[in-house]
This record gives structure tokens, C-alpha cells and sequence, in this order.
């Protein structure tokens, strides 16, 4: 992640920690340098909710940014769990969410408890009632979790059509819609190289967007990212996705005009006569693919969808797990297990087309 963007990030993380109380503030301080800005920005959204949440439960008309150590040293079981139950059917985030939720609190208050001190040498808080708060049981066997995934991801025949599309047919489609079509002119080089990068690679959206030009070999086709827990890591890509990064970096200069110092590989058109041209954040990027899927007939084709896609295909072609944990930047070789299960029903509807 270039200096630039990271700034930003923080920036967006100051203007929340202006909502929440002061320790909150200096537990993210704590972790700067061990966490990616994105995961600071989750924590910092987390805490909102729940200290927005617990402020509507004081008696005492406190704002979210007043509450204080005392109140957390007093929560009871009974309170954590409606917070949890505020979440998961107030809110309506399944139990995926809740648990990670649940986890950014687990660390704000073992902070709290084991690791801050006050003056005396004495911890924030005595008693940690997020200790006692047990995950959700999310009972999705790798099986489940992979005919949720199939049906949304590209098969091996659909790379090439969904690629080219991007290129031309989204352009055909809109032939008739000038303000549509000039836009997918302008852009299609550029969208054309995210898909192929993303597809060739299996690389993470927050990856893709982060990218910088010194980040990409193309002599050895592979790029350096920012994965999570902020590790660096070289990615290799496919032939494709080289091809389609240098027919990008052709036009990228002129129909940018990005200034010298603005870094990053994929650019966001100017804003107007008089504006600059910027890094393209993770959510244009997955607009954009939103709108190509829409337009393909295949509106759950998401940035991840694509991620998903290509290490199916991977496993089909070379059946390396641990190759392609390393390659997808998993922690655990139980995450990349999935894609076995995917393979299987491969397997089986290759059977299937064999009957006459």
C-alpha cells in the first residue's frame, strides 16, 4: 500500500476515533504497526456500533465517546449477549459477522484487561466480560461451503468469453447509450487488466487496489502485495494478465495524465476539467465489476466470485494445495480445502456430459 492511500486510510480512521472514547484511540495506536489500515478501519467501524449501542443504554444520557472504563467493568453476561442478539437480528448480520464483531471486541477489552496500564501500574479494567463470550457455532462443512460457492464462479470455458466481453461486448451492448459506451472506451484496457490480473492470479481485491507500478515485474510476470496482516508477498500471474497489463501500461500515461508522483498501477479517470487523476479505490473496482457481471448475465460474478474462479481452476489443472494456500495467501491449508470439494463436483458434471 503506497504512502499515499495509507494516508487516507488513516484519515478515515481519525475521523471515526473522534466517536469513540479515548482508549479506543490508543489500543488502535497500539496496533499501527502490526495491522493493515483496512483492518484498523473495521475495528474502528465495529466499535461504533457497539459503543453507539451501549451509549442507548445508559441511564445516564452518555454519548458513545463518553463512556467509560467503569461501564465496560460492569457489563454483565446478560448485556454482552443482547449486544450480540442487536447484531444478529436488529441489524441482521449473519453469524459469520456477529463472530467477527465479537472478535474486534475479544481484543479491545483483552487490551483493556492484560495488556494497558495506568499510572499505578494497575490494569484498565479488572473484570473482561467479552471473555466469557463464546463465538457463534457456524456449522458450514467445506462440502456446503463449496456448492455455495459453484454456480457463481466462472468455469474454464467462461475466462476467455467473460475477458473478452469486458473488452468489446459490454461496448456492443451499449452502442446505442453515448455517455455509457465513451466511458467503457476510456476504461476497457484498464478493466480488461484488472479481470485478467484477478482471474490469473486469484489476488484479493484490497490487493489488486493497492498495487503499485514498482510492485509489478512483468519481465518474471509476478507482483508484490500487501496481504493480510500486512505481510508482503510476490504473486505470480498468467500469461493473459500480462498480456493485458502491458496493452493497459501502453495507454495508461496519455488517457490518465496521472502525476509523477501518483504511483499506482490502476488509475481513476479525472474528475472534471481542473481534477487529478487518483489511485481506483476497492470499491470502484467492484462496481465496476458488478456492472460487467449485470451486464454478462451473471450478476453474482463478484470480485471474489472471480477469486473463487481462479483457484478452481487451478486446483483442476495441477491438484496443489499447498501451492495454491501460498499462492491465494490463506493462513490456514483448512481454507484452501474447500476448492477440493469444487473439484469433485467438477469431476462429476465432466462424468455427466459424457452421457449420450
Amino acid at each position: 500500500m503506497d504512502r499515499g492511500l495509507r494516508m487516507r486510510y488513516m484519515q478515515r480512521i481519525e475521523r471515526k476515533l473522534n466517536g469513540l472514547p479515548w482508549y479506543v484511540a490508543e489500543f488502535i495506536e497500539t496496533k499501527k504497526r502490526s495491522f493493515a489500515p483496512t483492518t484498523l478501519l473495521n475495528y474502528c467501524h465495529d466499535y461504533l456500533i457497539f459503543f453507539d449501542w451501549l451509549a442507548g443504554q445508559e441511564a445516564s444520557g452518555a454519548s458513545s465517546d463518553e463512556i467509560a472504563l467503569d461501564t465496560l467493568e460492569a457489563l454483565t453476561v446478560r448485556k454482552a449477549e443482547q449486544f450480540l442478539q442487536h447484531l444478529e437480528y436488529t441489524l441482521g448480520n449473519h453469524k459469520l459477522t456477529v463472530n467477527r464483531k465479537l472478535s474486534s471486541l475479544k481484543s479491545l477489552f483483552d487490551y483493556l484487561q492484560n495488556i494497558a496500564e495506568t499510572r499505578e501500574l494497575k490494569p484498565y479494567i479488572q473484570r473482561n466480560v467479552m471473555a466469557k463470550m463464546d463465538l457463534n457455532a457456524v456449522k458450514e462443512s467445506p462440502e456446503t461451503l463449496a456448492k455455495s460457492i459453484d454456480g457463481k464462479i466462472l468455469r474454464e470455458t467462461e475466462f476467455e468469453a467473460f475477458r473478452r466481453f469486458v473488452m468489446h461486448g459490454f461496448g456492443e451492448r451499449h452502442a446505442h447509450e453515448s455517455r455509457i459506451r465513451k466511458f467503457h472506451l476510456l476504461n476497457r484496457e484498464r478493466d480488461t487488466a484488472i479481470v485478467s490480473l484477478i482471474l490469473g492470479s486469484g489476488l484479493r481485491l484490497s490487493e489488486v487496489a493497492g498495487i503499485d507500478l514498482e510492485d509489478v515485474d512483468l519481465e518474471r510476470a509476478y507482483v508484490r502485495v500487501t496481504r493480510k496482516g500486512n505481510k508482503k508477498q510476490y504473486v505470480y500471474f498468467s500469461k493473459q494478465a500480462l498480456a493485458d497489463l502491458h496493452q493497459y501500461l501502453r495507454v495508461r500515461d496519455a488517457r490518465y495524465r496521472p502525476k509523477s508522483r501518483e504511483r499506482c498501477l490502476f488509475v481513476a479517470a479525472a474528475i472534471g476539467r481542473k481534477g487529478d487523476s487518483r489511485r481506483l479505490t476497492a470499491r470502484a473496482i467492484e462496481k465496476r465489476i458488478q456492472q460487467y457481471a449485470a451486464a454478462y448475465g451473471k450478476p453474482s460474478l463478484t470480485v471474489h466470485a472471480l477469486r473463487h474462479s481462479f483457484a478452481t481452476r487451478y486446483h483442476l489443472e495441477n491438484n496443489d494445495v499447498p501451492k495454491l494456500k501460498n499462492q491465494l495467501g490463506h493462513a490456514s491449508i483448512q481454507t484452501t480445502m474447500i476448492y477440493t470439494h469444487l473439484r469433485d463436483e467438477e469431476m462429476r458434471h465432466a462424468v455427466d456430459r459424457m452421457d449420450w
